[in-house]
């Protein structure tokens, strides 16, 4: 038997939601089954071709629903997970009991251990610590900026090496999520040589952003549009200005511009403005407390756009 496992790509919580279903695959479905994956990346052009379903078992975890016929199972956790409301309506038809949905957990990873073990009789506790940091990381469940952004622990330094590597090692890696420990991976030569270079590169990005943030009426902003800087870590901004409240910012990746939207995990204010149902008055989404719009390439004067109307209503928000 053969199955196809579609994630979010560069992202710590995409790559162990695939490998822990792929160990409940493994677990539930057959022993023997070979398991290939694909990343995706959210675009401004979203679209599932068929032919990625090529399959006997054909799943996307972490990521939009698609309504393709050939998708036998489907896990997400974020607020804007229908591109439209003909795949909300086909996700409410379906009748499989393979497919789940439900925007309240942190981590796609927790929600798929929880549904497994409930549901299937799937065993997680070999897969503890992946499923605590995907929890902690993609929930923003840090102690604190410094934690996030000095990077202390493996997961975090994983999660480095996934978000910016420039030879794509999510894929390679996600097959070693639920054979080895966090420790024991990282400290393999290749992870380790690329976690070095990244960090001094992270290192380096601190300082472009302390450069270029400003922070008005509690929303941090910069522009990454003109640096090769095509992604940061997200907790910078709160790491530099820890009473801001909101962060805007525009990189460019070549493939695609994007808007990101984020709220500071730590703030004692609560924010007042759900950033998903934000990002989706653009065609974004994401979480309501982090969000992000992507275009397509070349269209960076849309982005800066977007993301002045977007700094001005989180600043009236603020008042």
């Amino acid at each position: 038997m053969r199955a196809r496992v579609l994630y979010h790509d560069r992202c710590f919580d995409g790559a162990c939601s695939a490998a822990l279903f792929s160990d409940f695959l493994r677990q539930q479905v057959d022993p023997q089954i070979e398991i290939s994956y694909t990343g995706l990346f959210h675009r401004a052009d979203q679209l599932f071709e068929e032919e990625l379903f090529d399959a006997d078992e054909n799943a996307i975890v972490d990521f939009k629903y698609c309504a393709s016929d050939r998708v036998t199972w489907w896990f997400d956790h974020h607020q804007s997970a229908f591109l439209s409301a003909e795949d909300e309506a086909h996700f409410r038809r379906d009748q499989s009991g393979h497919k789940f949905y439900d925007a309240a957990y942190g981590s796609c990873t927790k929600f798929i251990a929880d549904i497994a073990q409930q549901k299937f009789g799937y065993d997680p506790k070999p897969l503890a610590q992946l499923i605590h940091w995907a929890d902690i990381i993609d929930g923003a469940r840090y102690e604190n900026a410094q934690a996030a952004v000095e990077m202390p622990e493996p997961a975090m330094k994983l999660t480095l090496v996934f978000e910016a590597s420039d030879d794509n090692m999510t894929a390679p890696v996600i097959p070693l999520l639920s054979r080895e420990s966090l420790d024991d991976i990282v400290a393999r030569p290749e992870i380790k040589e690329a976690f070095d270079r990244l960090f001094a590169e992270h290192q380096k990005a601190i300082e472009v952003i302390r450069g270029r943030a400003e922070c008005r009426d509690q929303v941090v902003f910069f522009d990454l549009g003109d640096t090769p800087l095509s992604g940061y870590n997200k907790f910078i901004p709160y790491y530099l200005h820890p009473d801001s409240v909101y962060t805007v910012s525009v990189t460019d990746a070549g493939f695609r511009t994007k808007v990101s939207v984020g709220s500071n995990p730590w703030t004692p204010i609560v924010p007042a403005t759900n950033l998903a149902s934000l990002c989706e008055q653009y065609g974004g989404g994401g979480h309501p407390r982090v969000g992000a719009i992507s275009y397509g390439p070349g269209e960076l004067e849309r982005a800066r756009s977007t993301a002045a109307e977007i700094v001005a209503k989180l600043s009236a928000d603020s008042q």
